[in-house]
């Protein structure tokens, strides 16, 4: 579907505190139970629990895809050569 509207589909951790963490300083409240629909931050922000979620999950979304420069964020893996330079037993 995400391909079909030229969208792309990023997984993001399934325990990722999305609503008990700050959408405005990143503070994590340290547990918050369903009931608790809106909390406010020591920083002062008020935050509808579902509202602040989806804020960090695209936050989430995006920091894991791009950089500030727009370039991929991780790099690819590096292979190691079989022929690179190291320590070889026996020599003087």
């Amino acid at each position: 579907k995400a391909a079909r509207y030229g969208r792309t589909l990023v997984r993001i951790d399934r325990w990722f505190p999305s609503s008990k963490l700050c959408s405005a300083c990143g503070t994590a409240a340290e547990s918050m139970p369903l009931h608790v629909r809106s909390w406010s931050c020591l920083c002062g922000a008020a935050h509808d629990r579902d509202i602040n979620a989806a804020k960090n999950i695209l936050a989430a979304g995006r920091a894991d895809r791009l950089n500030a420069c727009g370039g991929r964020v991780r790099p690819s893996i590096a292979v190691a050569q079989a022929d690179e330079t190291g320590s070889h037993r026996g020599a003087a």
